[in-house]
């Protein structure tokens, strides 16, 4: 999906610039026809041609330049200084470019931001005007800055909220990790988390019985909220180790493979075993850490087979959300960006919440964004 990005990045960005440049030719003879020119639809023009200002007089790709490093806020602020800005700002071109610059460097994306992956997969040659998504409006929707923006505007009842759960005694919120960067990436997530109080308070260690199946480790959130993680490995630690070794893939024991006949097609799908299937009854959510090192070979069909898995509405309730820590040992690994993760797992398929973050098992980086997303999710579920 990254393939040729950086040459189909140069060729839109050389589209953008001519966009520009008739743009601004366009603007400059000061004829009173271009309110009738697609271009320039909008509000009525000025009845006189608009004095040129230092900024519009620049070549156009320092024009383009100084776009590239403003927000789309400001982008937007910037429309409103002129018509010609305004044109400009909402040309699908600059737009098209912004998104597929900037998207690989995005570190999170959920199930309601998510772009189409036909918009950055269709080459600039095979865009025509006529068939121009709103790219503006795709990139404000999947920009993580946009929607934090989007999130801080709303109101906000923590004080009640906490007031009000003081006076009862609610469970910890539960939820089950799992993924193949539990147990292929040279870092250990979980050995970080428990031995990096700065980041995250070990609040219990595991003291009961969940059906048969460990409690888990219970951790404290930034804001006194308690959760607890139950770890679910494919292996045994000796087999993990061996594997790595070895550099081989160790056998998933928590999974049993069944066949069946679609149509004229054999399908593969998977089921838990009876352990697991206790342990998914009785979870508020699931953590799927996903290899996200790009040096790897990955099956992502097969992982998200196993995803089914587990969230299975047949083994508890509907829609308990599902948090994917897109997972590398340390920041100097190269990374699949979150939002080719999410098309490679096929997540819009899901029928939850969910949500994409990159994560570093090393410094814990992101972590945090995405436990704060799990329970936000977990508690809206709750109190419905």
């Amino acid at each position: 999906m990254a393939a040729g990005g950086a040459e189909e990045r140069g060729g839109l960005e050389a589209a953008v610039r001519g966009r520009l440049r008739v743009l601004r030719e366009r603007w400059t003879r000061g004829t009173r026809e271009r309110g009738g020119s697609g271009a320039f639809a909008g509000p009525p023009r000025p009845t006189l041609p608009e004095e040129v200002s230092a900024l519009q007089a620049l070549p156009i790709d320092v024009q383009l330049n100084i776009m590239s490093f403003l927000s789309p806020q400001d982008l937007c602020h910037l429309g409103s200084t002129s018509c010609y800005w305004r044109a400009a700002v909402q040309d699908p071109l600059l737009w098209r470019y912004f998104l597929l610059r900037d998207l690989p460097f995005w570190t999170s994306v959920d199930w309601k931001s998510l772009p189409d992956g036909e918009i950055f997969n269709k080459a600039s040659s095979e865009v025509s005007d006529n068939a121009l998504y709103d790219y503006m409006a795709i990139y404000k929707k999947s920009c993580p800055q946009s929607r934090r923006s989007l999130k801080s505007s709303r109101p906000r009842y923590g004080a009640v909220t906490s007031f009000l759960q003081s006076l009862v005694t609610q469970a910890e919120p539960r939820f089950a990790m799992f993924g193949p960067g539990l147990e292929e990436l040279d870092d250990s997530l979980v050995q970080k988390m428990m031995t990096c109080p700065e980041v995250l308070l070990v609040a219990g260690l595991p003291q009961r019985q969940i059906h048969g199946i460990g409690s888990g480790v219970s951790f404290q959130f930034s804001n006194n909220q308690k959760f607890n993680i139950l770890t679910l490995y494919s292996t045994t630690s000796v087999e993990r180790r061996r594997a790595r070794a070895e550099q081989a893939v160790a056998v998933n024991k928590m999974f049993y493979q069944e066949n069946s006949v679609v149509g004229n097609q054999q399908a593969v799908h998977y089921s838990v075993i009876a352990q697991v299937k206790k342990v998914c009854e009785v979870v508020d959510g699931f953590i799927y850490v996903a290899n996200a090192e790009a040096h790897k070979k990955h099956d992502r069909q097969e992982e998200l087979a196993r995803v089914l898995a587990m969230i299975d509405p047949a083994l508890g309730p509907p829609n308990r959300p599902l948090l994917v820590l897109s997972c590398v040992s340390h920041i100097g690994v190269k990374r699949i960006p979150c939002v080719y993760m999410a098309h490679q797992l096929q997540l819009n398929l899901l029928h939850q919440p969910w949500m994409v973050q990159d994560t570093v098992a090393a410094t814990l980086a992101g972590l945090l964004n995405g436990i704060e997303w799990l329970l936000e999710e977990a508690n809206c579920k709750n109190a419905q």
